[in-house]
């Protein structure tokens, strides 16, 4: 196994463990140069798959069906929308959009953790992240909008790890048949995937001790600063496109 994909392995879920999230972006990132999506997304995301059971299982108390069970449905219902935008639209128009929607929550989310008081949480405007989350993931695979939305409705680390996590354990599944069905997964990606999981547990209980070890708002803003870039990736990689 290349050194890179080992290193891009520790790195992408140490950060998992530390934030809940923002794994894809750092592995993607890290691989980008040289390797194409089509054989980077099934790895990270079979390598991907035990984190999401270890971190939901770990936070499994501060887990809520309340949020759980729409934010599912909505990822699965993204599908839909998903299908006719990868037939009908530019999806690169669209990643670059929702990548500046994402980073402009990001902003919202740091300006509103300065706040000693925060404000009550409007049902509409999570109602509308949530469902722009469910399409972004369903099309890309990309859980960027919706840790926004779980920030949103989440008080602490906890909660948030847990029930974003308990999210992509459905959403990683429906992704699995859907690779499986389009032949996008092979053996070679199983066993390469088989092969990294020890690196992934490393890099997931790294992330995880620090976790414990730096302060409640710090992590929180780590999260918010994940967010923001995983925003500015989609925008930049997909702008090159269109220039």
């Amino acid at each position: 196994m290349d050194w890179l994909f080992i290193l891009a392995v520790v790195v992408a879920f140490l950060i998992k463990g530390l934030c809940g999230f923002a794994n894809t972006l750092v592995f993607n990132t890290i691989l980008s140069f040289g390797n194409s999506n089509a054989s980077i997304t099934p790895l990270e995301l079979l390598v991907g798959y035990p984190s999401n059971m270890v971190l939901a299982w770990k936070e499994r108390k501060s887990v809520s069906a309340k949020i759980v069970i729409p934010l599912t449905l909505f990822v699965i219902a993204g599908s839909i929308p998903g299908a006719i935008f990868l037939k009908n639209s530019n999806t690169t128009m669209i990643k670059i959009i929702f990548g500046v929607v994402v980073v402009l929550l990001g902003i919202e989310m740091l300006l509103r953790e300065k706040q000693e008081k925060k404000g009550k949480k409007s049902p509409v405007v999570l109602a509308v992240v949530g469902i722009l989350s469910g399409i972004l993931c369903g099309l890309f695979g990309v859980g960027a909008l919706l840790a926004a939305y779980v920030n949103r409705t989440t008080e602490n680390t906890s909660e948030f790890k847990g029930n974003l996590c308990a999210v992509f354990i459905f959403e990683n599944t429906f992704r699995l048949v859907l690779y499986a069905m389009t032949d996008l997964l092979t053996w070679q990606t199983v066993k390469n995937a088989v092969c990294l999981l020890p690196v992934m547990l490393i890099g997931l209980f790294m992330g995880m001790a620090f976790g414990k070890i730096l302060n409640e708002k710090v992590v929180r803003k780590l999260v918010i600063l994940m967010l923001m870039l995983s925003g500015v990736s989609l925008v930049v990689t997909n702008i090159r496109f269109i220039l």
